[in-house]
């Protein structure tokens, strides 16, 4: 049996807000451990026997990001599918289903979302084992997680009889959406009811059949979004058109509540799905009085506080039962009770048309980074660090000029027509209009400052005459 992995590394975690943000969600965040939780979920499962490279379906905007972090842990993926937009799980898990059952007819899927948590990795790998001898040919398992507490932010899962002797597969009986605090108390206290963990294992062929006969339309478009892909450097980029035509439905809604074919296993291992700052704190030890503490902080009558500083000297005098995030651009202070709003700040900041929560003020690119420093009126200041071997896209701006002083490394700049080579405390100014580029032809990361004056400083002020990464 080949096993594939399918790795869903979708959403934006704003409920992490001001950590997780649109350009670089929670799943492509170290919040669990030294890894992010992307890496995490790869390494989990890359060892198994059986087990084939990891498909990944992710954003454009994230496919360097995830490339990248895949090539850190030295794993080279089966594929990494691109979304052009988001359509929810079942599209997703469709468009990978038919990717697999192309490559390998009698592929197994075993679908993990990028952001999940597993502290007992080997009660997870006898759970996953026990899917692969129950599925046969038409089974479509899910994997419910034993619950810990009448938690209203879960759907949960009604098992049905038992599908073995040893009662440890079960036919589903019914899916439930997120309750209220009493109904969750009701199930906790039933013991036939499991956290429904997002995770699943079928042969691509039985989703794909399931799929057609519940979802036709959805079947249909996610079909033709793999048989017009196209590659895209190391990417397979799904049809934008067929893909976007293809209905918005969670993998749930649109198939597992639905078939008669849905088995669950009960599994304990020590799960969570990271979604909120509490959840967070939660699964990190805390010192003597409960706190959990990162960066440069001071506390004094402070207790079971999570206080997480990015950029600054963070003290709290006290204070009890607070999560504090502070970033370079923003500080987040909020009851642990009230972490569910959250979202609301994010929903508030894209209202008024603000950046805070699609961007860090470093901001990650194929070639490095950027990052922030100064802004004013007409001018804006960036340290800019370019990776050794990378290079800019050959580019030109209609509103603003760019002054570039090499602090480390050494860079190769085209100027209109002329190429020259910089070295630390050298500089160069580029006119408005010139077409110019920047590359690191050394060994060791170039970083730069950025000086731009202009009209206009916005980032799509660029207009691409040629570019390595094949970026519009």
């Amino acid at each position: 049996m080949k096993i594939y992995p399918v790795i869903l590394s979708g959403g934006s975690g704003s409920r992490l807000w001001p950590l997780s943000r649109a350009a670089l969600p929670k799943q492509l965040l170290p919040l669990v451990s030294e890894r992010t939780m992307l890496q995490d979920t790869v390494l989990r499962v890359s060892t198994w026997k059986g087990m084939e490279p990891p498909l990944v379906v992710c954003g454009d905007d994230h496919r360097f990001l995830v490339a990248e972090q895949l090539r850190q842990i030295g794993i080279s993926p089966t594929a990494i599918l691109l979304e052009a937009q988001g359509r929810n799980t079942a599209p997703a898990v469709a468009a990978a289903a038919n990717y697999l059952a192309a490559l390998e007819p009698d592929a197994v899927m075993l679908v993990l979302p990028a952001d999940h948590m597993i502290a007992d990795e080997d009660a997870f790998h006898v759970a996953v084992m026990l899917a692969a001898d129950a599925i046969g040919t038409t089974a479509l398992a899910t994997f419910g997680i034993v619950p810990t507490a009448a938690e209203t932010g879960y759907g949960y899962i009604r098992r049905g009889a038992a599908l073995d002797a040893s009662e440890t597969c079960f036919a589903v009986e019914r899916f439930v959406e997120k309750p209220d605090l009493a109904t969750a108390e009701k199930f906790i206290a039933d013991k036939n009811y499991s956290w429904n963990s997002g995770m699943f294992m079928f042969r691509a062929s039985a989703y794909l059949s399931e799929l057609q006969r519940l979802q036709p339309e959805m079947a249909q478009c996610c079909a033709l979004a793999v048989h017009d892909a196209y590659t895209d450097l190391s990417f397979c980029r799904l049809d934008e058109t067929a893909y976007a035509a293809c209905p918005a439905e969670s993998i749930d809604f649109a198939v597992m509540e639905h078939t008669a074919h849905a088995l669950v296993i009960p599994v304990d291992m020590g799960w969570s799905d990271v979604g909120s700052w509490s959840a967070l704190a939660e699964i990190k030890p805390g010192d003597k009085d409960g706190n959990i503490l990162h960066g440069d902080v001071y506390t004094d009558g402070v207790t079971d506080t999570l206080i997480r500083s990015g950029s600054r000297f963070v003290a709290a005098i006290g204070v009890d039962n607070l999560i504090v995030v502070e970033t370079k651009d923003a500080v987040l202070i909020v009851a642990k009770d009230q972490v569910q709003r959250v979202k609301q700040v994010v929903e508030h900041l894209q209202l008024e048309q603000r950046g805070e929560h699609l961007n860090h003020t470093r901001v990650y690119r194929p070639w490095g980074c950027y990052e922030g420093i100064d802004a004013g009126e007409r001018f804006q200041v960036k340290r800019i660090t370019v990776d050794p071997g990378e290079k800019l896209s050959l580019q030109m701006h209609h509103h603003r000029a760019e002054h570039w002083v090499v602090v480390t490394g050494t860079a190769r700049i085209t100027c209109g027509e002329t190429v020259r080579l910089l070295t630390e405390n050298e500089s160069i100014y580029i006119p408005i209009g010139m077409t110019h580029r920047l590359e690191n032809p050394g060994k060791m990361p170039l970083h730069l400052i950025e000086v731009q004056s202009g009209a206009y400083l916005g980032e799509d002020d660029i207009v691409r005459f040629d570019d390595v990464y094949q970026r519009a």
